[in-house]
């Protein structure tokens, strides 16, 4: 079923479309193996409620964009949502994840929160200091050098050298974590229909913790 009359969900008073939702789910294809008639049915009617938070997410992210004067981003498209990897997974959760591969909006509206971040100078040498397994020079990864024993200077690459790139996957973990933030925030006024409430939501009886 769609939920109530068409409608998962309001937002901002409204209304966001079973068939968005609908449209998601036939570009995802569902991954449970489940043979049961009754498993079968659970496992559905948990894949669209987590499909519901995915367009949600999408909905958000659009009006985020719009209040920030970001240019519209295009619509999703009705094409095959790029595949996800285990690790996008593991650091985002499947929401999140599966919004930004589905979601223009949501993406630019990363990108906006990444830009916005100033990283320290002092984080950026901590970080350089605290993780010099990850800068052993081709030598020394050539010697097979023990990172977490006494490193020579010569075993490590200058910080100069790898300074912007470790900016850069700073300033990516902050604006991740800003997006985070700003979700949590933007979806706490989200109403939902019956049958597209969020998976994890104890107020339906086949509620899980997954995500």
């Amino acid at each position: 079923m769609s939920g109530d009359g068409g409608r998962a969900a309001v937002v901002g008073g409204d209304e966001v479309s079973a068939g968005r939702v609908d449209a998601l789910l036939a570009a995802v294809p569902a991954r449970d193996r489940e043979t049961r008639p009754e498993a079968l049915a659970r496992a559905e009617r948990q894949r669209r409620r987590w499909a519901t938070q995915v367009v949600v997410v999408d909905e958000l992210a659009r009006r985020a964009c719009a209040e920030r004067g970001l240019a519209p981003p295009p619509r999703v498209s009705p094409a095959p949502v790029r595949a996800v990897s285990g690790t996008e997974v593991a650091d985002l959760g499947s929401i999140v994840a599966v919004a930004l591969a589905h979601s223009p909006a949501a993406r630019a509206l990363l990108s906006a929160l990444e830009a916005e971040r100033t990283v320290p100078e002092r984080a950026v040498r901590d970080y350089y200091d605290r993780n010099q397994d990850r800068f052993l020079t081709p030598d020394a990864l050539r010697r097979g050098v023990d990172p977490y024993y006494v490193l020579q200077p010569s075993d490590v690459l200058p910080y100069g050298e790898v300074r912007d790139g470790v900016v850069r996957e700073l300033r990516r973990a902050l604006g991740r974590q800003a997006f985070f933030d700003w979700l949590d925030r933007a979806r706490a006024g989200v109403e939902y229909a019956p049958g597209h409430e969020h998976p994890g939501d104890p107020g339906h009886p086949d509620h899980e913790h997954r995500h």
